[in-house]
């Protein structure tokens, strides 16, 4: 554990020297679940340590680009993504297009981020079930039955109002990191 440690301060030290002053157009961020010790289930239902459970990583990524020029390791709080938001928009030198999925966190603190200087648009999914619970659908990925593009902020362009990106490449590190992982892959997707 001690190099993995050694590994996220040297990156965290290039990240805050490097990715400064960048010029982006369009940014998709997204949180990706993972856990540490036991998922929140198992530590609630066996009194363990609260210290364990899920955990969330913030990312943004530049849809052009596909560089990363932040990202944040907390709880999904609204908090979290004030300070997930803040960071982004220390790193940004030009005006950006922000998506999102319909987290509500981000509303809010995306414009006490970047002020009137962004535009924003989200992504809002219906799904065909939300009972994730029962064996008949917890181990699969419900349909999406409709996908919704909403202007919440600024002149966006709504072509490129879309979390696809940050989603394939949150779906590749679940496919890597075990931790990470959520349900079963669909391979008719």
């Amino acid at each position: 554990m001690r190099l993995g440690v050694r590994v996220g301060q040297g990156y965290k030290k290039i990240l805050d020297e490097k990715m400064r002053d960048l010029v982006c157009e369009n940014i998709q961020v997204d949180e990706m679940c993972g856990f540490i010790g036991a998922k929140q289930k198992t530590v609630h239902e066996n009194n363990l340590d609260p210290n364990k459970g899920n955990i969330w990583t913030w990312i943004a990524l530049d849809s052009d680009t596909k560089i990363v020029p932040t990202f944040a390791i907390g709880n999904r709080t609204k908090e979290m993504a004030h300070l997930f938001m803040h960071d982004l928009a220390s790193r940004m030198k030009n005006r950006i297009q922000i998506s999102s999925d319909a987290l509500p966190a981000y509303v809010d603190t995306i414009e006490e981020a970047f002020g009137s200087a962004v535009d924003y648009g989200t992504v809002i999914k219906k799904y065909s079930h939300t009972d994730l619970d029962s064996p008949a659908t917890c181990y699969s990925p419900p349909d999406v039955l409709q996908i919704k593009k909403v202007v919440v902020q600024g002149n966006p362009k709504r072509e490129n109002i879309s979390t696809s990106f940050i989603e394939m490449q949150n779906h590749t590190v679940r496919m890597h990191c075990r931790r990470l992982s959520r349900l079963t892959i669909d391979s008719a997707r």
